[in-house]
């Protein structure tokens, strides 16, 4: 079935560094959103958090061995924006950097290129106390200075930079409805940190290219496709508008240099627009080498005359895994062609697609025979979008562990590899094993 795929696509798996650090007051690291939220009462489940998670700040060699194990071109990871400004801004943490310097040094040894992501969602609680986090400006200019401090110690390492991961979930989840760090609930505050989100990474492409680097920077978004519940036109609607303030609110003004004018028009309507400075779009629409994809599933929208939104979501009648996602490998088909019909030939990666299910280990083997078939069905609608010719140039498998899996805490797993949390042990699981066989071909 590899061979389905071009010789040079890139085959690889994808963390996050709040999810598998751990290590949250070591040399020197501040204190993110993340380590402040998930001590509030009630917002994590179990009271969890991402102190020790995986341990991987200690263990990244262990972890990249698995990785060579497995026989995977690419790992994605994430930098610890606290780590290397505790502060946010002013004086680096020189001890921050060097860990990273450390696990590109392990990739190199093992083959395995560098894919880094320069934000997935632990900001430093200092920008979110003293400037009220991404709803302010200055925060997507401290992201580049923070930005433009890693490029030039780390770029000419990474073959792929991703400038901000899922800006609707970091966003809406964080600012809109509060179950995501910091937790607040203002929608409009939300509408100012998506736009600054989009803003940030703007000018980080900007100093990437400043700095003359040859490889590729872009962004990661969570896209999903909404179908309408039925035939009704106002189904339709409601779906338009879903898919409007969800992926194209994000979509068009990186790709197109604006933001849709339907969903404008709709958050007027409702007295929820906010004034976003037109000048920002020329920066948020910056050339980008490629568009990161985060899928994991479908929605189902319909009308609904009791929602003030005038609309709500529908639950399938189908799988579902653990997270209660429905498991829609069609879907991804569809939006991997949509993407191109609507938005040219940008080369297109899969940055984050997995499953998580109640894993258990049985006489050292976790037979996660449902994860293994979620990812092979995936993988056909890959195959299937690449032969009606989509640009589609690598897929990163999420996640390579079990993790904190944010509001969710320690209850979900993503992982191929099963971690026991409390010996820290980790285990290829069945889905891994086939993985590291389809490598192989």
């Amino acid at each position: 079935m590899k061979s389905q795929f071009p010789q040079d696509f890139i085959w690889g798996t994808a963390t996050a560094s709040y999810q598998i650090e751990g290590a949250a007051e070591v040399d020197g690291r501040g204190e993110s959103i993340w380590d402040h939220f998930s001590r509030m009462p009630g917002r994590v489940v179990n009271g969890h958090t991402g102190d020790v998670a995986c341990d991987h700040y200690n263990r990244y060699a262990e972890d990249v061995k698995i990785m060579a194990e497995l026989g995977v071109d690419a790992y994605r990871f994430s930098i610890a924006w606290p780590r290397i400004f505790p502060e946010g801004k002013g004086k680096p943490n020189a001890k921050g950097l060097d860990f990273y310097q450390r696990l590109l040094d392990e990739l190199e040894k093992h083959n395995i290129r560098a894919a880094a992501t320069l934000y997935h969602w632990d900001l430093p609680q200092a920008l979110q106390d003293n400037y009220g986090g991404w709803v302010n400006r200055d925060v997507a200019l401290y992201f580049r200075d923070y930005a433009a401090y890693v490029l030039e110690r780390l770029g000419k390492r990474l073959f792929q930079v991703i400038t901000i991961n899922e800006p609707w979930v970091a966003a809406m989840l964080g600012y809109a409805f509060g179950v995501h760090a910091p937790g607040i609930r203002d929608y409009k505050a939300a509408l100012h940190a998506s736009h600054h989100l989009l803003y940030g990474h703007g000018l980080a492409v900007q100093v990437y290219r400043e700095l003359g680097l040859s490889g590729q920077i872009g962004i990661t978004l969570n896209l999903t496709p909404f179908y309408p519940r039925c035939d009704d036109p106002r189904d339709a609607d409601a779906a338009r508008i879903v898919d409007g303030t969800t992926n194209r609110w994000f979509l068009d003004p990186v790709l197109k240099g604006r933001y849709p004018e339907d969903i404008v028009e709709w958050y007027k309507s409702r007295d929820m627009m906010v004034d976003l400075p037109a000048d920002d779009l020329k920066v948020i629409g910056e050339k980008s080498d490629f568009l990161g994809i985060n899928y994991y599933s479908r929605g189902i929208v319909g009308h609904s005359d009791d929602d003030p939104r005038g609309y709500k979501q529908f639950s399938p009648d189908s799988p579902v895994t653990d997270m209660g996602w429905e498991v829609y490998p069609t879907g991804l088909y569809d939006l991997l062609t949509r993407l191109t019909r609507d938005y040219g030939s940008i080369p297109l990666y899969i940055t984050e697609n997995g499953a998580a299910y109640p894993d258990v280990v049985e006489d050292g083997r976790v037979h996660d025979k449902e994860r293994t078939e979620y990812l092979q069905k995936h993988f056909e609608q890959a195959a299937r979008a690449i032969a009606d010719g989509v640009p589609l140039k690598g897929y990163y498998v999420w996640s390579l562990l079990d993790n904190f899996e944010w509001a969710f805490g320690y209850t979900k797993r993503f992982g191929i590899v099963y971690v026991d949390y409390d010996t820290q042990k980790r285990i290829i699981k069945d889905s891994g094993l086939w993985y590291r066989d389809f490598l192989k071909g």
